[in-house]
């Protein structure tokens, strides 16, 4: 079977003409070996001076204690990635007990507490209640622009107020 290229004009309305080897042509080419542009922003350009926070400094209320005894209390957590949440439900733990997502999560988010060269999971597993109850807020605030509160209108008066959304379950919108 012999392939042609189309003239112009006989192709129906929307069809994308093929050359003989099945390559497209015309105005839906690709050009070969052009290098990538930027595309321009549609929001435009951030503010100067007003670069994006990735990173928020806390203190926990009691502070993880380590093996030598160590308190630590000063850490970093940055924003969560849409990879940090997901991964973590493929975590054999969270599907057994649904709960331990928190643990995994804010294991993945937390770059640095006190001296610890490292803080995974098992570190985040073995704080208290209450700094865990303080970070999964503070993992809220950080992951909606700083706050867990809503604008409503009252659907009987028509006024505006706010609502606090915090205590749903971390890693759930």
């Amino acid at each position: 079977m012999r392939r042609t290229t189309a003239r112009p004009g006989s192709l129906p309305a929307g069809a994308v003409p093929a050359s003989v080897d099945g390559a497209v042509e015309g105005p839906f080419a690709e050009s070969p070996a052009q290098p990538e542009q930027a595309v321009p922003d549609p929001v435009g350009p951030a503010p100067a001076g007003r670069a994006l926070r990735t990173e928020f400094p806390f203190e926990l209320p009691r502070g993880y204690v380590d093996d030598s005894g160590t308190v630590h209390r000063h850490g970093v957590m940055r924003l969560a990635t849409a990879r940090d949440e997901l991964i973590p439900l493929r975590d054999i733990r969270v599907q057994e007990n649904p709960a331990y997502l928190s643990v995994v999560l804010l294991g993945r988010v937390i770059t640095r507490l006190g001296t610890l060269p490292l803080v995974h999971d098992g570190v985040v597993e073995n704080m208290f209640a209450s700094d865990l109850a303080f970070l999964q807020d503070f993992y809220r605030q950080v992951n909606a622009e700083g706050h867990t509160r809503a604008g409503v209108t009252c659907p009987h008066c028509e006024q505006p107020f706010e609502v606090e959304l915090g205590g749903s379950r971390l890693g759930e919108s």
